[in-house]
């Protein structure tokens, strides 16, 4: 079994005094969670850290026993895709539940995108304006698509791509981690190629690096995923870094399988070799 290739790096910004980003990476269960909080007093910050957390533990606990693969009959969907949608809901409801009783936590939120790969599939699940991206034969698309006031428009067709990176309400997302005690995740499901490329990022890094520059950064570091976020990150910094910027980068191999990722681990910890 191949390793599953993934890498993350997460920086304040030039402009904050504090990260209110977060991510979590396990590649050898073949998944990655990346956040961006929002809320006054420094809330958003609890509100992504909370999301990383729970949503990181129970795809620990409950990913190794799921058949791979399995289709649910009613939905379609796999039972990684499933799960993926009631963990989001899950650090939805603590989250919701935790503002509402803490004062200082009072309408604290946070966007979410989270990553599956098992088999030949990947299951990205989201809410926000975090986002994915495929890198494949050197084109980059979108596997995710904003949930944001500004994206709303570009669809409608109000505005184009480039009014939207120039607009005031850019950062004034439609849906949010936490904010509603229900949130319904857009879910998407995609068969993998070998050495296929991913990227998750926050919109520190999209609102001041168009596409392009995020493509072509990625194809010259494509053997050094690691000099690739960290060069992403300074583009960002370069361009002002008025927000903070989180990357996360993996790239697919010939063949992946979570079960016997998790069965190494076990086997690596017994041993002592980790």
């Amino acid at each position: 079994m191949s390793k599953l290739e993934m890498v993350g790096l997460t920086d304040v910004g030039m402009r904050r005094d504090h990260n209110e980003d977060a991510i979590g990476m396990t590649p050898e269960l073949g998944f990655a969670v990346l956040a961006d909080g929002m809320g006054g007093h420094n809330a958003g910050e609890v509100a992504s850290a909370m999301a990383i957390e729970i949503i990181t533990q129970q795809f620990k606990e409950r990913l190794p026993d799921l058949p791979e693969s399995k289709l649910d009959d009613a939905t379609g969907f796999t039972g990684e895709s499933m799960l993926a949608q009631h963990v989001i809901g899950h650090a939805n409801n603590s989250i919701f539940e935790t503002a509402q009783r803490k004062e200082e936590c009072s309408g604290m939120g946070s966007t979410i995108v989270v990553a599956i790969v098992y088999g030949n599939r990947l299951t990205a699940a989201h809410i926000g304006d975090s986002r994915m991206y495929l890198l494949r034969h050197d084109v980059l698309s979108h596997i995710t698509e904003d949930h944001s006031l500004i994206q709303e428009q570009v669809r409608r067709g109000l505005l184009t791509q480039a009014d939207a990176r120039n607009s005031s309400i850019k950062n004034l997302v439609t849906r949010a981690l936490g904010i509603e005690p229900d949130v319904e995740p857009d879910v998407v499901e995609e068969i993998i190629q070998p050495g296929d490329i991913y990227m998750m990022c926050s919109d520190g890094l999209t609102d001041v690096v168009p596409d392009e520059a995020i493509r072509l950064s990625i194809i010259e570091n494509r053997k050094n995923l690691n000099r690739a976020a960290e060069q992403l990150v300074q583009f960002a910094n370069d361009a002002g870094g008025p927000d903070n910027i989180s990357v996360i980068i993996f790239r697919t191999p010939k063949k992946f399988s979570r079960k016997q990722g998790w069965f190494q681990n076990v086997l690596a910890r017994l041993f002592n070799r980790r």
